[in-house]
């Protein structure tokens, strides 16, 4: 959808039922054609082409970088329902960005709980 729209093209988007991919191996497979399908069309793009203005498929315009911008928050936002159902399920995950929370907070000099007993 995302590709889509850069292109000045209305979005195709055809949901994200069985009907597109179902198992494991076809989600993936389906998973790895759109991104490398998109990333060729993100590798095209120039600087001018950052600054011009597509449309959102709610026809809002908006600029190019900032739709891109968007589309790693969307991202992000499926990332933590995944973590979130995860965590609801007892299942460990992995750490974001290196370290757990409670690995952050044992080697953090000063915490707020020490210095404001």
């Amino acid at each position: 959808m995302f590709a889509e729209n850069i292109q000045f093209k209305k979005s195709r988007y055809p949901g994200h039922g069985k009907e597109l991919a179902e198992g494991y191996d076809d989600v993936l497979a389906f998973m790895s054609k759109m991104h490398r399908e998109s990333m060729e069309i993100f590798r095209r793009l120039s600087d001018e082409d950052l600054q011009k203005k597509c449309l959102t498929p709610n026809g809002t315009p908006i600029t190019v970088w900032k739709w891109l911008r968007a589309m790693t928050d969307h991202e992000i936002h499926h990332r933590g329902q995944i973590y979130l159902y995860l965590g609801m399920l007892g299942v460990p995950t992995p750490p974001l960005y290196g370290l757990t929370s409670e690995e952050v907070l044992s080697r953090s000099v000063n915490n707020f709980a020490q210095e404001n007993p």
